[in-house]
């Protein structure tokens, strides 16, 4: 007989299927883009300093539950803006009503007398906020500490994500480009701060200004390459680290020397300049010679020779939220900075941030934007923000936004919450939540489809807590209440 947890995916891989394929989402790791790598260690001993650390002994195993296999298509009804929302408030009609340990959650009353008790498990420590929203009416449904900024670890991408889309739209896409000097002895590989720029695309760009160059007579340049798109230190304030590359505006697959598509990896410490040297050999065996080593350099200002282009906005964002991508988070943050034409940097991006979201009616009193990832601890957000731009992102008439929605990991399935929920079975497919997590602060942000039809958003941040194997478990378990289904 197959192991439960086998069972129940297998179940349940049927009826997800769908739900997978609409949102666009690829099957990721465990692994909050590192952070609970590098962090475990230190959440035994957190004195201990450092930014690299030795991998933790694993954790106790929880005991495994036979739990029917969740449904897709409460997630796909309450993603589609056409679908009717049931009312924000009352009981509601049906079987449901019979059980009350099945009830679909909603009446306020309801909500505090079953995640007060939630809220309050030790493993969350001594700090917690939370918000439950309506998403269909914007109405609070519960609320503790709801507009408390607090350290949201890489909850605050929902922020940086939403900002880029309303500063951007769905649809733009970031070059990375190429242009000859006026005699056409040297050309500039620019970059335009796109962190997925991978080996494929660098050869055709390659092979592009090869063709161009040999247009014009040209068969030997000397190669330079811009940085200067982005301003200010390019290594985040955490230091070197395998969670993060130095924040650059030209690189290859974020700087990583391996084959991981995400988490935790060995980064350069120069990504300019090996993507340079790769375009440089690029160009040679596209017939270019070139002459010396690539050197920085301003590019000239004419037309492009050639140029290639990011994947639409849209995908980004949802790469980033699935994914708990810090490189991708930063270059969104610079990206909405450029937008507003402030310096692409760390300050010039928060400023960026935390203004395009006043202008979509936000509360961000108290809120600061340090970084774009959610790495630094100098990060305030409310949960109270995380519920509003939640239910901003589901307002049919905010099209734009919903790729905030379709990009968060699906509970026990997909991204970063891939290995939850296994004490939490209702949550399992019918919670979609952004993780975060940094030693000793642990949170969730994210929507639940109940049984009637309607969507709720959420946001629980939770600081000083003890540990994050009793954190996330009590996270999951306060989200999964929500879903209105009995849980054992």
């Amino acid at each position: 007989m197959p192991e439960p947890r086998t069972w129940q995916l297998t179940a349940g891989s049927a009826a997800l299927g769908l739900a997978l394929a609409a949102a666009a989402v690829a099957l990721a790791g465990p692994w909050d883009s590192g952070q609970r790598t590098a962090e475990r260690a230190r959440a035994a001993a957190p004195a201990a300093g450092g930014t690299r650390h030795a991998p933790p002994p694993p954790a106790p195993a929880a005991p495994h539950r036979l739990a029917p296999a969740p449904s897709a298509p409460g997630v796909l009804a309450a993603l589609n803006p056409a679908a009717p929302a049931g009312p924000s408030t009352g009981p509601s009609a049906g079987p449901a009503d019979a059980d009350p340990g099945k009830r679909p959650a909603g009446r306020p009353a309801d909500l505090a007398a079953v995640l007060g008790p939630l809220l309050a498990d030790p493993g969350l420590g001594p700090l917690r906020t939370a918000s439950v929203v309506d998403t269909a009416t914007g109405k609070q449904l519960y609320g503790e500490g709801a507009t408390t900024p607090m350290t949201p670890a890489s909850t605050v991408k929902i922020a940086t994500a939403a900002a880029a889309l309303s500063a951007l739209g769905p649809d733009h896409r970031i070059p990375t480009t190429t242009t000859a000097a006026p005699d056409g002895k040297t050309v500039t590989l620019t970059g335009g701060g796109d962190p997925t720029l991978d080996d494929t695309r660098l050869k055709a760009l390659a092979t592009d200004t090869a063709r161009a160059l040999k247009a014009r007579g040209h068969t030997s340049v000397r190669l330079a390459y811009d940085t200067g798109l982005y301003t200010g230190p390019a290594v985040h304030p955490i230091g070197p680290n395998e969670n993060i590359a130095p924040v650059t505006a030209l690189m290859t697959r974020a700087g990583r020397l391996d084959t991981s598509p995400s988490g935790p990896a060995p980064r350069s410490a120069d990504p300019a300049r090996d993507t340079a040297t790769a375009f440089a050999a690029h160009l040679t065996r596209a017939g270019v010679t070139v002459t010396g080593d690539p050197a920085p350099g301003p590019a000239p200002k004419a037309a492009p020779l050639a140029r290639t282009h990011s994947a639409p906005l849209a995908d980004l964002v949802e790469r980033t939220l699935t994914h708990s991508d810090n490189d991708l988070a930063e270059a969104l943050a610079r990206q909405t900075a450029l937008a507003h034409k402030l310096p692409a940097s760390f300050d010039g991006a928060g400023k960026a941030v935390r203004a395009e979201l006043a202008g979509l009616g936000l509360p961000v009193t108290g809120t600061r934007f340090a970084d774009g990832s959610g790495l630094d601890r100098n990060d305030r957000v409310s949960a109270a923000l995380l519920t509003g731009l939640l239910t901003r992102a589901a307002d049919p008439a905010r099209p734009a936004l919903r790729p905030l929605l379709t990009g968060l990991p699906v509970g026990g399935f997909t991204g970063t919450l891939a290995d939850r929920f296994d004490t939490a079975p209702a949550g399992a497919g019918l919670v979609r939540a952004k993780t975060g997590t940094l030693t000793g602060v642990n949170t969730l942000a994210g929507t639940v489809a109940t049984p009637d039809g309607r969507l709720l958003a959420f946001a629980f941040l939770a600081g000083r807590t003890p540990s994050p194997y009793q954190a996330q478990p009590a996270l999951d378990r306060l989200s999964a209440a929500l879903t209105g289904q009995h849980q054992p």
